[in-house]
């Protein structure tokens, strides 16, 4: 990367990215649903698991998180792994959240095919006359899963935003997703039980997290009650087996896993 910021990002061996936790109103009732993606089987990374919208935080989003920090109230870089939790979701998905202005289907379809022309969300702005509102988004968690043994970790933050009406179209970025669909959380865990879908550690440790709100105030609430530690899982032996823990304290309320279980990325 050529932003200094992003460099230093690196320098411990994790590559910055961001996901965005989509809620919205279930259509019928009952617990929110959120947005997941199944990531095409090609990728390098969690190929073939369903995981949320996301991605790496590229060097325009750090230029741009640069530009804005200080208007937004933020970090120069938590600004820009916002910008690039916004990126990615109309990249991916099509939606326009974190964004405010004259914002239609039809304006967001536009923005979208022009973010997949440029790959940079500044001149989407420019072009559109949007301006950012990252008070949409809230801050949930950050892990950083470290290993040597793997030569590409992410240092992923979390964040969560909310739709409120289920009347929204979405659609798949046909490269790096195969398939786009909404859930509630425990939808997600039981179809994964079932065989459905595939989830890798932190995605299912967060749906258990997910799965205790039943809105999206109640999720927020709790986001922000709790500070975002990073999470970085480790293996501990017990009772003659090894186990895949996290933080206690982190708001999970599944916090080990034995290890011949855990589905890796």
């Amino acid at each position: 990367m050529t932003s200094e910021s992003a460099q230093a990002s690196e320098k411990d061996g994790g590559i910055p990215a961001a996901t965005i936790i989509i809620f919205r109103n279930a259509p019928s009732g009952g617990p929110p649903e959120v947005l997941m993606t199944v990531r095409s089987r090609a990728m390098s990374f969690a190929g073939g698991m369903a995981v949320f919208p996301g991605g790496r935080v590229d060097p325009a989003d750090y230029a741009l998180g640069e530009s804005v920090a200080a208007q937004h109230g933020l970090a120069p870089d938590e600004a820009a792994h916002q910008i690039a939790a916004v990126r990615e979701t109309l990249e991916e998905t099509g939606l326009a959240l974190g964004l405010s202005g004259d914002i239609t289907a039809e304006t967001a379809a536009k923005a979208r095919k022009k973010l997949e022309e440029t790959g940079e969300l500044a001149p989407v702005l420019e072009a559109f006359g949007w301006r950012l509102d990252l008070a949409q988004i809230t801050p949930f968690a950050r892990w950083f899963p470290k290993n040597e043994a793997i030569s590409r970790v992410y240092d992923t933050r979390f964040y969560l935003a909310d739709l409120g009406t289920g009347a929204v179209e979405v659609s798949i970025d046909q490269s790096e997703n195969t398939h786009l669909f909404w859930t509630t959380a425990q939808g997600a865990l039981d179809a994964a039980e079932r065989g459905e879908i595939k989830l890798i550690f932190p995605t299912r440790r967060n749906l258990e997290r997910l799965a205790l709100f039943a809105s999206y105030a109640e999720a927020r609430a709790q986001a922000e009650a709790i500070p975002v530690r990073t999470i970085t899982p480790r293996v501990v032996e017990e009772d003659g087996k090894p186990w895949l823990t996290i933080l206690a304290d982190a708001g999970y309320p599944v916090t080990a896993e034995l290890l011949e279980t855990v589905a890796r990325g």
